[in-house]
């Protein structure tokens, strides 16, 4: 099961710090082994091509993980039956829910409350700059929602294969 956990505490650590806006931590990331954690770093804060990068990159999971944390309810949904339970925990933890909190620290999961605690005061500030009245509002992520609908699309496709070939299979 895919999820952050698989990851080194030090490459978690220098996303903590990418997510924090620390751009020479975002450079590891892109330079190191693992650029899907510097795309899943700029996805959080919004990034649009950042979560197309994901999608195409093979990295969906995170993608649809920046969205729980960002309070999607259809994403979380999906977090919680396709990934682990400290990845629930992490994008609940973003927005502030206390048994999620509770949990994380309970676990000694203190990196992804610090990655959590990161994360809300983007968003936080991320709110703070939407609700401005002088920001001008043009509908969204259309193209992170394009891909997201496409990448849906294919995996439906690629089910049905299988199961087709599952019923092929048994019937030799």
């Amino acid at each position: 099961m895919k999820g952050l956990a698989q990851y080194d505490v030090k490459l978690l650590l220098a996303l903590v710090k990418s997510v924090g806006g620390r751009t020479d931590f975002f450079k590891v990331l892109v330079e190191g082994p693992h650029p899907e954690l510097a795309a899943f770093s700029n996805a959080i804060r919004g990034d649009d091509d950042a979560m197309v990068w994901l999608f195409k990159h093979n990295f969906a999971w995170l993608a649809i993980l920046s969205n729980a944390c960002d309070g999607d309810e259809k994403a979380q949904e999906w977090v919680q039956r396709n990934l682990t339970k400290v990845n629930m925990m992490f994008a609940l933890a973003c927005r502030r829910n206390i048994p999620a909190l509770k949990w994380l620290l309970s676990n000694r999961l203190e990196i992804f409350l610090m990655l959590a605690h990161e994360t809300e005061k983007f968003l936080d500030y991320q709110q703070k700059e939407y609700d401005w009245p002088y920001v001008m509002h043009f509908g969204g992520h259309y193209r992170a929602a394009k891909e997201l609908e496409e990448w849906q699309e294919q995996k439906q496709q690629d089910n049905d294969t299988e199961e087709r070939q599952q019923t092929t299979d048994q019937g030799e």
